[in-house]
């Protein structure tokens, strides 16, 4: 279990005091969202608090308006659904952005707080290939879409702030819980393991193992492992939200063993998209 709910308040309070200190002309600035502006990451956050408080708290769930048949149609579903909002939310300025991010924010985490952790969640997570998930992997994904987009925006205007291993850790082991689907269909014998590496202040260390059901992450290895990957702490969580492509980040990764192997690491894509 990755444990993220304590986490939430703390991110939220570091996202409010970020925006209250930006100029207007920071909000304009663009980000590796591509298409999106610093003020529409922002607004697109204050969209997931609505949608959470109106759903757990409100019992209130909005029916898709197509059929959704494949994960494909899913994603091109969500990504109309957050241009919609992106689009209609330029009538808030920056100021009003800023103050029902802080009031919903709290509703949010407490909404995280009150959940049981072991039940089933309302949405699975896909990217991970499931299709039942539990409670704190659902959070834990939350925990990595409020984390990101939040660093987007740091990343705008260069003020640094929650690249730290304490906010860091959760969002990188919830992002290689992806790794066993996406290494669904490469065949290895039982035993190969895979070590991943990403450097902040510290080194985060994790092994992808294969067993006879599959491929599994764990922290420790029973033998020495046939490949090896090393990510810096930026280049990792860029990579994984699909900031940059693989090629991008194969300039800063240090690959040893089966390069090959290690290298369907950098496929991994663990947001809807």
């Amino acid at each position: 279990m990755i444990h993220t709910v304590h986490l939430f308040a703390e991110l939220d309070e570091h996202l409010i005091a970020l925006l209250k200190s930006l100029k207007s002309e920071d909000w304009e600035k663009p980000t590796v969202a591509r298409l999106w502006k610093v003020r529409d990451v922002a607004a697109h956050l204050l969209d997931g608090n609505i949608r959470v408080i109106s759903m757990y708290r409100d019992g209130h769930f909005t029916a898709p308006d197509r059929e959704i048949n494949s994960y494909d149609d899913l994603v091109a579903y969500l990504n109309q659904l957050n241009a919609d909002w992106v689009k209609a939310s330029k009538r808030m300025s920056p100021a009003l952005l800023t103050e029902l991010l802080e009031s919903t924010g709290k509703q949010y985490s407490q909404i995280m707080a009150e959940q049981d952790l072991e039940a089933d969640a309302i949405f699975s997570v896909s990217w991970a290939g499931e299709t039942v998930s539990k409670n704190w992997f659902h959070i834990a994904r939350e925990y990595t879409e409020k984390w990101h987009h939040q660093q987007q925006i740091r990343d705008a205007v260069n003020k640094p702030g929650i690249m730290t291993p304490r906010l860091f850790r959760p969002l990188i082991e919830t992002f290689l819980r992806g790794l066993p689907y996406t290494y669904r269909h490469t065949q290895a014998p039982k035993g190969t393991a895979i070590r991943i590496r990403i450097e902040l202040d510290e080194q985060f260390e994790w092994f992808l193992i294969k067993t006879e059901n599959g491929w599994i992450i764990d922290e420790s290895s029973g033998k020495a492992p046939e490949a090896s990957l090393t990510l810096d702490a930026d280049t990792a969580w860029k990579l994984f939200t699909k900031a940059i492509k693989p090629d991008e980040a194969l300039t800063n990764a240090h690959l040893t063993g089966n390069k090959e192997l290690a290298g369907i690491t950098l496929n991994l894509i663990a947001v809807m998209a």
